[in-house]
């Protein structure tokens, strides 16, 4: 059932919306009337929580329109924001949320016995392009089709490996830091149109990006015992927060890396 609210009839564009963070937002904000345009890069194989996501959606009385392609591609970014504006150039409700939520990196170490082992120049490009570089050209692309509705927010899924070192997560944790560096400066610019932009640090959860990283038994047993709620951040958590931050009375908060952890980096 629909909840009756500011959000209701505005549409989300959710990067890497099949799993993990944007499927678990883009589900919740289709509760509160929100319609999702999801950018996500599936295979046969995982289409199955694809078709799930958008029937939750779809059941909450929401429009689901889903890509499967390379947020990182130029020529496909282009059609799915000229598609989006065939359908939205006229209407009041335009894109209210942009949640950049792409997972998908080189996980090497920069020096290791095995240089064969090493990242690359290419790894290393193709990182930062997707898991940073890409908020900022899907940023432009709205803009510039004035997509955006009033008072529209711009997220950006960070971790706390912007800033520790855990093994083979360096070409990742350049690429949160230029993520978090790119939602600074993309909020200073975007002030006049009074659109925020903030960077979400979430503590340590279960999704497919971490079981994807080198050690995560131990990441998650080290955030178990240092979070004072003794659990792991859930995926709802960051869904819970993006609708609170998408409130009217959030308008002034912008250009922060917001932790969503529940204190798990204060002890």
């Amino acid at each position: 059932m629909k909840i009756n609210n500011w959000l209701e009839g505005h549409w989300a564009l959710i990067l890497g919306a099949s799993s993990g963070f944007g499927g678990e937002v883009s589900e919740k904000l289709s509760e509160y009337g929100v319609n999702i345009i999801g950018v996500h890069l599936d295979r046969k194989g995982t289409m199955p929580n694809v078709e799930k996501i958008i029937s939750k959606i779809e059941a909450n009385g929401s429009k689901a329109k889903f890509f499967n392609i390379n947020a990182a591609d130029e020529e496909k970014r282009n059609e799915v924001l000229n598609e989006a504006s065939s359908f939205l150039t006229n209407s009041e409700k335009k894109i209210k949320i942009l949640l950049h939520s792409l997972a998908f990196g080189s996980l090497k170490p920069y020096l290791s016995d095995d240089p064969s082992s090493n990242v690359t120049q290419k790894n290393m490009e193709m990182t930062m392009d997707v898991m940073a570089n890409s908020i900022v050209y899907w940023t432009q692309g709205i803009v510039e089709r004035s997509l955006f509705s009033k008072n529209g927010r711009i997220y950006g899924m960070t971790s706390a490996g912007s800033r520790k070192i855990w093994p083979t997560y360096g070409p990742v944790s350049a690429a949160k830091s230029a993520l978090e560096s790119h939602i600074r400066q993309i909020a200073v610019e975007l002030a006049p149109q009074r659109i925020t932009a903030n960077s979400l640090c979430a503590g340590v959860t279960l999704t497919p990006a971490l079981d994807k990283i080198p050690g995560n038994n131990d990441i998650v047993d080290q955030a178990t015992k240092n979070n004072p709620s003794n659990r792991l951040t859930l995926t709802s958590d960051i869904s819970g927060s993006i609708i609170a931050l998408s409130h009217p009375g959030a308008d002034w908060i912008t250009g922060n890396v917001i932790m969503v952890d529940g204190g798990e980096e204060l002890t």
